[in-house]
């Protein structure tokens, strides 16, 4: 049953109240429900992929437009795992996840190069 406008409107109101009160917890609130709902469609995703691979697998020898159709089920189900991926993973930048993207894969290669050229290019004792 829809809300009315009134109903709306109040709704709207405790909302900006809570905004101006407590933005911390009205924007923790508002992440969890955005990871739980990314969450979710993640794991969908992951089902849709599965059987997309079993549709491609069991039809691409017989029709090749079935196995086209799976392999579309699966491009679909791997873009839309992906953004609900990145939905999470903004959700958790701002408050779990901050230390894992602090250093670039730029820093950890660059660590990886200066690791090995210390220690092949050692001299010998």
């Amino acid at each position: 049953m829809p809300l009315s406008e009134y109903e709306q409107r109040i709704l709207h109101e405790m909302e900006q109240a809570l905004y101006e009160h407590d933005p911390r917890f009205a924007h923790k609130v508002r992440s969890k429900t955005v990871y739980s709902h990314a969450g979710r469609h993640c794991k969908w995703s992951v089902v849709t992929f599965l059987a997309g691979l079993a549709v491609l697998i069991a039809f691409f020898s017989t029709s090749t437009l079935l196995g086209l159709l799976g392999f579309g089920i699966m491009f679909v189900s791997a873009i839309t795992f992906e953004r609900n991926l990145r939905r999470i993973g903004k959700s958790s930048a701002n408050g779990r996840g901050r230390s894992l993207k602090t250093k670039s894969v730029a820093y950890v290669l660059g660590r990886a190069h200066q690791h090995f050229k210390e220690r092949f290019n050692r001299p010998n004792a």
